[in-house]
């Protein structure tokens, strides 16, 4: 009776304990599934198919919603992948545009917001090759913008974040890349760094859905297991309302550290989805993310004035 007890005391805090990620991901995906407001801003480019799929598309935001001169120096660009759970989300929705692109674009940055295809249709590893794909046409089309394919940073959120978190570790010859290599990544607020353990244990059902029941692709899928020797700079926000998001962050870290990659995390006292919306923002927020941009190269520290 005592061991009864104790097994259903541990799997009631260890329902309680996630209670806070899981309504997280809830709200997450109902915001996901929002359009964009009215107010936000119109990309200079809309749709640009990287792939035959209807989704396999991204919008591209010019600085100041226009083309570049040709005595304009070549711009840095931003590559951004929403989140959504791996399953909904758009490249529009205002939380993952609206602030990034108002701060950014008028320091002479290019943004590229990305759309994927999604569960049920396509799993993670699909999904990270679609980014990829994106990644590598973008590069390839990034001149016909003003904008230099060797000055692209990554960045994403939440299920966003796992996947550039991914493809910043890929051996770039797997996934088809023949570009210049990324000058590095932020991920915004990803709880999968490491899907291999968090599938191990007792979980979230919503990890099931993208990662199901094989542990060789839960390796394959966690970015932490994937990280490479040589790989550009990593950046892992996350959000300290939250009891995974941290520990996942301050784990890839650590392993990072081990294989001598310069990475770092960074706690926010802010929910899941405005660890997003508020990026971009005139906040200490944003500018602890610029001050880490500003090392990925001298182009981009001189657009951000540092």
């Amino acid at each position: 009776m005592k061991g009864a007890m104790s097994v259903a005391l541990a799997l009631g805090l260890a329902q309680v304990a996630m209670a806070g990620p899981l309504l997280d991901r809830l709200r997450e995906r109902r915001q996901a599934a929002g359009q964009p407001s009215s107010s936000s801003p119109q990309a200079s480019l809309s749709n640009v198919a990287y792939g035959p799929d209807p989704a396999q598309v991204y919008d591209v935001y010019l600085p100041g919603g226009g083309a570049r001169t040709s005595a304009t120096p070549a711009a840095p660009v931003i590559f951004m992948v929403h989140g959504g759970a791996w399953a909904v989300g758009d490249k529009a929705m205002s939380r993952v545009v609206d602030a990034k692109v108002a701060r950014w674009g008028a320091q002479g940055f290019v943004l590229v917001s990305v759309n994927y295809r999604m569960l049920p249709d396509v799993p993670p590893d699909g999904q990270l090759r679609d980014v990829a794909l994106a990644l590598a046409h973008a590069q390839a089309h990034a001149p016909d913008w003003g904008a230099d394919p060797a000055q692209f940073m990554l960045m994403g959120h939440s299920a966003g974040a796992h996947l550039v978190a991914l493809l910043a570790a890929a051996v770039p010859a797997s996934l088809g890349l023949s570009g210049p290599p990324v000058l590095g990544t932020v991920a915004l607020d990803s709880a999968a760094m490491d899907v291999q353990a968090i599938m191990g244990q007792p979980h979230m059902r919503l990890y099931d859905r993208p990662f199901g029941k094989d542990p060789g692709y839960w390796r394959a899928m966690s970015p932490i297991q994937q990280l490479r020797q040589g790989m550009a700079p990593v950046l892992a926000v996350c959000s300290t309302r939250r009891d995974d998001s941290c520990t996942q962050a301050q784990a890839f870290v650590a392993r990072a550290a081990q294989l001598g990659i310069r990475a770092q995390w960074l706690g926010q006292d802010l929910s899941h989805g405005d660890i997003n919306a508020q990026l971009g923002l005139d906040n200490a927020y944003t500018r602890a993310v610029e001050a880490f941009m500003a090392t990925f190269s001298a182009g981009v520290a001189q657009r951000l004035g540092r």
